[in-house]
Parts: C-alpha cells; sequence; structure tokens
C-alpha cells in the first residue's frame, strides 16, 4: 500500500467523541488519509451541550501547525472551532494559499452553544476566508458571516460568501421534504447538488465530518463538485449507520465505524 495522503485538522476537541478533532480524524482515517492535528481548544462537551471552553493561546496553535507543516507533506487542511479572532490570523498567515484549505466555521455547537462571539467572525471575513480554497457553512453560519438576513435565498448568501474569495459549499436542505440541497458555488458559478435527508436525531458532529471529506477529496485531486458528492454519500452513509444508535441523552454522534465503498475503490487503486 502506498504512503498515505496526509489531512491535517485544526479544531477544537470533542470529550464526547463526535464533533471536532474526533469526528475530522476519524473521517480522514476511513478515507485513507493520514490525520494530523493541531488543537485549538479543549471543551468538556456530549451529546446535550458544551459544558466548558479551555482555549488554547495563538502561539500554541502556530507550534502546533509549523510543527505538522515542517515535517509532513499535508496535501489539505481544514478547520473547525478556531476559539479566538488571534487564531484564526494564525491559521490564515500558516496554512492560507500554501496548501488546499477547508474552512468550516463552526459558530454555534449542534446543541446551540455559542462557540464564536464577534471578533472571530469579523477574523473570518477579513482573514481567512479570502485565502481560503472552500468554506461550508449552514444557513445559519453563512447569514451570521454576510450580516444577510436567514430568510435570505441560499443561492444569495452562498454568492455574498464567495464575494469574499474562497468557494463555497452552502449545506442546508428542507427535513420535512426528505431533501437535502447543497448549494456549490465556484469562479462565481452556482449549483445545486441534490441528495436524501435522513431522518435521525445522531447527527452530532454531521458538519465536521462533511468538511473533513471534503478536505480529502480535493487532496485526492478531485473537482469540487465531485468531492462534494463524494463528501454527500460518505456523510449519508454515517448516518444512516447511527440511525438506530441510543448514545448519550442528546444529539447523538454520527457514525464514524464503518469503511464506505468508494474508499475501498481507492485502496485497489493505489495498492
Amino acid at each position: 500500500m502506498r504512503t498515505p495522503l496526509v489531512a491535517l485538522s485544526v479544531a477544537g476537541t470533542d470529550s464526547g467523541g463526535a464533533a471536532g478533532l474526533a469526528a475530522d480524524l476519524t473521517t480522514f482515517a476511513a478515507l485513507g488519509a493520514h490525520g494530523a492535528s493541531a488543537v485549538t481548544a479543549v471543551t468538556a462537551q456530549d451529546t446535550t451541550g458544551v459544558h466548558r471552553v479551555v482555549a488554547l493561546a495563538p502561539d500554541d496553535v502556530r507550534a502546533q501547525v509549523r510543527a505538522v507543516l515542517d515535517d509532513l507533506p499535508v496535501a489539505a487542511a481544514k478547520t473547525g472551532m478556531l476559539g479566538s479572532a488571534a487564531v484564526a490570523g494564525v491559521v490564515a498567515d500558516a496554512l492560507a494559499g500554501r496548501v488546499p484549505l477547508v474552512v468550516d466555521p463552526v459558530l454555534v455547537a449542534t446543541s446551540g452553544a455559542a462557540l464564536a462571539d464577534e471578533a472571530v467572525v469579523a477574523a473570518y471575513r477579513d482573514l481567512l476566508l479570502p485565502g481560503a480554497d472552500v468554506v461550508t457553512p449552514n444557513r445559519d453560519e453563512a447569514a451570521t458571516l454576510t450580516g444577510l438576513p436567514w430568510e435570505t435565498a441560499p443561492e444569495s448568501l452562498a454568492l455574498a460568501l464567495h464575494d469574499l474569495g474562497p468557494a463555497v459549499v452552502l449545506t442546508g436542505g428542507d427535513p420535512g421534504s426528505g431533501r437535502c440541497l447543497d448549494v456549490v458555488v465556484r469562479d462565481g458559478v452556482v449549483s445545486v447538488l441534490e441528495h436524501p435527508t435522513i431522518a435521525t436525531r445522531n447527527d452530532h458532529g454531521t458538519g465536521c465530518t462533511f468538511s473533513a471529506a471534503l478536505a480529502v477529496g480535493l487532496a485526492r485531486g478531485l473537482d469540487l463538485c465531485a468531492a462534494v458528492s463524494r463528501s454527500q454519500a460518505f456523510v449519508s452513509r454515517a448516518l444512516t449507520s447511527s440511525a438506530a444508535w441510543e448514545l448519550g441523552r442528546g444529539r447523538g454522534p454520527v457514525a464514524h465505524t464503518f469503511t464506505p465503498h468508494h474508499h475501498q475503490h481507492h485502496h485497489q487503486q493505489e495498492s
């Protein structure tokens, strides 16, 4: 088997194992990539909420990122919870333009806990997004980052984010309709990629999982829409796998305990 691609996650921990670095590293592994990490914050977190956050200093985050970049051939990176505007600046300085960079703008936890203040939101807009390759917000995050009303059409929200620099994958949909529509904007062109929704409460970590899968797809050199489609399929399989789980008292974790079919295909090609 060939030496695997290396993907780097810059994110916070989740003591419950559902989101953040736990989701990123297990997704990287499931897709055949070696996961490296830089911890931005340590959280006391479970399926019911985030109970405590201890943010690391910018110099600590910088040292971790530098250690990885100086030693390993990072093929793509992604960000999750950053914790402070200063850390967003560190990430932008270290990674923007150096490797394919996917920014998952983690502003609010699945439980509803706020994970970013106005200074962090401004840092995303001014420092991180202009140098990122792709940003993967949900509708709430897109509205917060653009300052537009939540009711704004998803295509308009995505185009407004695209004006800040990166390609955009605006995730979302109408669970009641059974459809999920992800709006992709690249080079000013809007595409809408549809896939079925999965009826489940076990969706903690879905956004992290999707963006981590997308980073691996870009590391493999896939076109953005192809990488999005494969990431959608990966997340759908994960949600289906955990739909009947009974873990935790709140929104349970999305599964990271399976081997996706398309990874098996890549493994056969690379062996």
